[in-house]
């Protein structure tokens, strides 16, 4: 038997204000980076096509790409029972709104956090009554439970992350690049991500840099 509190944290009405909480973040740390060059939330091919339409002023790239990630993952959703947070909320929220918003002449919009906050949310609570509405109308005798999970399915191109990140720790100074790559051993040695291990170990030799 389910106990109150994941009763709540499963129901129906809980799930558009995390998709909500989730969607602000990401408009948020898309804010950050349009204004300080730091803090999207994405892998690194799909910053740069924002890159691009930072430069170029044409955010087609950008929109068109992250925008169909967030209504094929919408759609999918109720499906196959999960909510791919890479895909539609990283990829079509974070990237693909933003690049609509500018696209359209309302990029003055994502300036302020607050705004861009606000702007993610009420994305994040309209997407997930759309999927919630999905599950509704799906007969019954197909399972949709699954839509209460919010999981991120990954992706492949996540494992090459680990040398880059350890390459930019190198080219930052010697401390952090010796305690990225071995970060990156350790966790390879327990069978994890070494990207993990090669942020932990950076972030770890570089403080110890910083105090001696």
């Amino acid at each position: 038997m389910k106990s109150t509190k994941e009763k709540f944290w499963l129901s129906d009405k809980t799930f558009p204000i995390l998709v909500a909480l989730a969607c602000a973040a990401m408009v948020g740390g898309t804010h950050m980076y349009i204004k300080y060059g730091t803090g999207a939330l994405n892998e690194i091919f799909v910053i740069q096509l924002l890159d691009q339409g930072l430069q170029t002023g044409d955010y087609a790239a950008a929109a068109g790409f992250a925008f169909g990630f967030l209504l094929a993952r919408i759609l999918e959703g109720p499906l196959v029972g999960l909510l791919d947070v890479g895909g539609s909320l990283m990829t079509g929220v974070g990237i693909g709104i933003p690049a609509v918003l500018l696209s359209a002449g309302y990029g003055k919009t994502l300036n302020s956090f607050a705004l861009s906050l606000i702007i993610g949310g009420a994305i994040g609570i309209v997407i997930g009554y759309i999927i919630i509405g999905i599950r509704k109308l799906m007969p019954e005798n197909v399972s949709a439970a699954g839509t209460g999970i919010m999981m991120g399915a990954g992706n492949a191109t996540g494992r090459f992350l680990g040398p880059l990140i350890i390459l930019s720790a190198v080219q930052y100074n010697v401390p952090a690049g010796l305690g990225s790559i071995i970060g990156a051993a350790l966790f390879y040695k327990i069978d994890k991500p070494i990207a993990g291990g090669a942020i932990l170990g950076s972030m770890a030799f570089a403080g110890l840099g910083l105090l001696i």
